[in-house]
């Protein structure tokens, strides 16, 4: 049994990309590991020093992945900044933490570009907050999409170099974790690339029926196919690509005979489309706002959670100290 660790973070409500990408994959993996589950409140503050409504993001966030399936009895369920040895191992990291390896990393430079008025020392310093979260519980597989891989490669990094300065074998060298096979993918709605919350292309899944007809009414489309079997553009196959997950194989063989015989009408696929989502989503968001408005339930999931993942840190945080040299008088 591996001990696996994710993040995740507390700004923006969960989309259908997030459900099919990771949550269902969650699902399985908290029964077969040892898994923490942690929302990144402290993360957040990278690019949100000033959130409107820091508890009601955690909170909203929590609800969503409990109605998706989390477990809090498989699996350990807890807020960051409700362990302060997370904070302590972050501040011992960035004493073997480098500058300008910090500095060279691809996605400090990215936000650099972005937001050049907000590069704060936690924004350089992310890496380090980041292994501080993995190495904490001593994880060794971590789940993290393409863009999250250069930071796993960091925390490796920050794991190897503790055991090498201090002469131990103790942290292990997580690596990542992708359930076994390819990622699943859920195109957004403008036509390209896929599916997230700063897009702007995303279906949500506190969406309601009237929201999402709206958004899957205003996707981009094309002209239309001016041939049989024509190969569809990329807009229209996103579509497809999103109604294969939700829609019956009776329904998407209907919409693809009418593309390949240049009947299609993609006001019709669209409404159709529009009616499949919201029959999927419908109970997942019913199942969110239950849990949200269980102020016991939630309460009880945390409290349970910030204890047995402080179980491990302090054991954890107790050797890292000793190792280091920190001991009583």
């Amino acid at each position: 049994m591996e001990t696996v660790v994710s993040g995740i973070r507390s700004t923006g409500n969960l989309h259908l990309g997030n459900y099919f990408g990771a949550l269902t994959n969650f699902s399985r993996m908290q029964y077969e590991n040892k898994c923490y589950f942690f929302i990144a409140d402290y993360h957040s503050l990278t690019t949100h020093p000033t959130p409107s409504d820091l508890h009601g993001h955690v909170r909203q966030v929590i609800s969503e992945y409990l109605a998706c399936g989390l477990d809090p009895e498989a699996a350990t369920i807890y807020i960051q900044s409700d362990l302060n040895e997370v904070a302590e191992l972050y501040l011992l990291l960035n004493m073997i933490a480098y500058v300008g390896e910090l500095e060279r990393t691809t996605t400090f430079k990215e936000k650099v570009r972005l937001q050049p008025d907000n590069v704060n020392a936690g924004l350089l310093t992310y890496p380090v907050l980041m292994a501080a979260d993995i190495i904490i519980h001593k994880a060794s597989k971590v789940p993290v999409g393409k863009d999250q891989e250069p930071h796993l490669e960091m925390t490796r990094k920050f794991a190897r170099r503790f055991n090498n300065m201090y002469n131990v074998n103790y942290f292990p060298e997580p690596e990542a974790y992708n359930f076994g096979r390819s990622l699943v993918k859920v195109p957004g709605l403008d036509g390209t690339g896929k599916m997230g919350k700063t897009e702007g292309n995303g279906i949500f899944l506190v969406d309601d029926e009237k929201t999402i007809r709206k958004k899957v009414m205003a996707a981009v489309t094309d002209s239309g196919p001016v041939e049989q079997n024509q190969e569809m553009s990329e807009p229209i196959k996103n579509l497809f690509t999103i109604m294969e997950f939700v829609s019956d194989p009776s329904v998407i063989d209907y919409f693809r005979e009418k593309y390949n015989s240049c009947e299609i009408r993609y006001g019709e696929l669209k409404k159709q489309l529009a009616h499949d989502l919201n029959l999927f989503i419908e109970p997942i968001r019913e199942k969110i706002y239950a849990i949200s408005s269980d102020d016991e339930y939630l309460r009880k999931v945390v409290k349970t959670g910030a204890e047995k993942a402080r179980e491990s840190a302090v054991k954890t945080l107790g050797e890292v100290r000793e190792l280091i040299g920190f001991k009583p008088f």
